[in-house]
C-alpha cells in the first residue's frame, strides 16, 4: 500500500472526528465495528487476514489464474470509508510507466466499479474498489461486492498490464486481447 495513505483519515476534515469523541469510552464508533465487521468476514471467507501496523489495515493473498498477489482492506475510521486495493505482484519500470499509464486510462473506461491506478514515483499499479459506509453497518454482501472485482479484475488484467510493461505489447493491442477476446 501506497505510504501516503495513513489509513485514519487524520487529513480529511469532514466533522466525523468530533462525533466519534462524543461517543462513551466502552462504545464503539461504526469505523470500529466497520473494522471487526471486516476482519470476521476475512477469517470467515477463508482469507486469512494479517493485520498490517497500527491501522485499520488487512493483507491477504489472492491466487489467482494469471498470478499470487497481495490485497489491502482498508478502513478508514474516522471517515467510516472502506478501500480496497489488489496490487500489482510486480512493479512497472521507469520507462514503461507513460505506456502502463494508457493502459490502465484504457481499461478504466467503462469500468463499473472500481478503477487502476497508477503510482508514477514507484511503478505501483493496483486496482480500487470503495465505499464510503456512514451511517451503514458493513454486511458479507457489501465487502464480497468490494473485495472480489477487486482481484478478479487485477487478475484479468494482469496479463495484459505485464505484457505493456516489459514492452511486448501495445496498450490498445493488450487492452483488445482482454476486452475483446476473438471467439
Amino acid at each position: 500500500m501506497n505510504s501516503r495513505d495513513n489509513g485514519n483519515g487524520e487529513n480529511g476534515g469532514n466533522g466525523r472526528g468530533q462525533k466519534r469523541r462524543a461517543l462513551a469510552a466502552d462504545e464503539k464508533s461504526p469505523g470500529e465495528r466497520a473494522t471487526e465487521a471486516v476482519r470476521e468476514f476475512l477469517e470467515e471467507d477463508g482469507w486469512y487476514p494479517e493485520p498490517v501496523g497500527d491501522a485499520a489495515v488487512f493483507r491477504v493473498h489472492y491466487s489467482g489464474r494469471n498470478a499470487t498477489f497481495p490485497c489491502f482492506i482498508q478502513v478508514r475510521i474516522e471517515l467510516e470509508q472502506l478501500l480496497v486495493y489488489a496490487v500489482c505482484p510486480v512493479r512497472t519500470p521507469e520507462d514503461s510507466r507513460g505506456r502502463v499509464a494508457e493502459f490502465t486510462t484504457r481499461a478504466n473506461y467503462g469500468m463499473r466499479i472500481g478503477n487502476f491506478e497508477l503510482d508514477y514515483e514507484d511503478g505501483e499499479v493496483r486496482y480500487k474498489t470503495s465505499v464510503d459506509f456512514e451511517g451503514e453497518a458493513l454486511t458479507a454482501h457489501w465487502l464480497r461486492g468490494l473485495l472480489y472485482p477487486a482481484v478478479q479484475t487485477m487478475d484479468t488484467y494482469l496479463p495484459g498490464l505485464l505484457a505493456v510493461a516489459h514492452g511486448e505489447r501495445s496498450p490498445l493491442e493488450a487492452i483488445r486481447l482482454i476486452e475483446e477476446p476473438e471467439e
